[in-house]
C-alpha cells in the first residue's frame, strides 16, 4: 500500500496512470463491455465499482482542460433508455476532485468503441449498471500542484 492512494487502485493500474501522457484517454468499461476486442492493454479491476475507481483515479491525475468535453459516456441505443443515476454517481467524484469539468459527452456505441481501441488502456471493472462505461482524457498537471 502506499500513502494517499485508493485501494481500488491496483500497481497495474497505477503504472498506467502514471505511463499515460497528456491527451490519452483511459476507458473504465463496465464488466460487459468487449475489453479484449477493443484494446491490447487490458488491466482487470473486477468487483470495483466505477465510482469508487473514479475517485481514486482523479485523485492522481487530473483532466484535460484544453478539450470541450475531457469526459465522455456512451450514448444509449435508440430505443434505450438511460439511468441518470448512472451519470450522477460519476459526476460525484468528478466534481469532488476537478471542479468545473464540462458535461460530460454521449458518443454513439461503435464511435465509443472505435474510441476505446485508440485509447490508452481499458479498466475492465465489476460495474454492471447499464451505459456504465466511461473514457477519461488526461489534463497536464497544473502548474503549482
Amino acid at each position: 500500500m502506499l500513502i494517499g492512494v485508493a485501494p481500488c487502485i491496483s500497481p497495474e493500474l497505477l503504472s498506467v496512470l502514471f505511463r499515460m501522457g497528456h491527451g490519452d484517454e483511459i476507458v473504465l468499461a463496465d464488466a460487459f463491455f468487449p475489453g479484449d476486442s477493443c484494446n491490447a492493454r487490458v488491466i482487470r479491476a473486477d468487483g470495483i465499482r466505477i465510482p469508487a475507481l473514479l475517485d481514486g483515479i482523479l485523485a492522481l491525475m487530473n483532466l484535460d482542460s484544453y478539450v470541450v468535453a475531457p469526459v465522455m459516456m456512451m450514448a444509449p441505443v435508440p430505443g434505450d433508455e438511460l439511468d441518470l443515476d448512472v451519470e450522477r454517481s460519476y459526476r460525484l467524484p468528478i466534481d469532488r476532485r476537478w471542479p468545473g469539468t464540462p458535461a460530460i459527452e454521449r458518443i454513439e456505441r461503435f464511435a465509443f468503441y472505435e474510441r476505446a481501441k485508440q485509447s490508452f488502456a481499458v479498466v475492465m471493472t465489476g460495474e454492471t449498471v447499464k451505459y456504465g462505461n466511461i473514457i477519461l482524457k488526461k489534463g497536464v498537471i497544473p502548474i503549482g500542484r
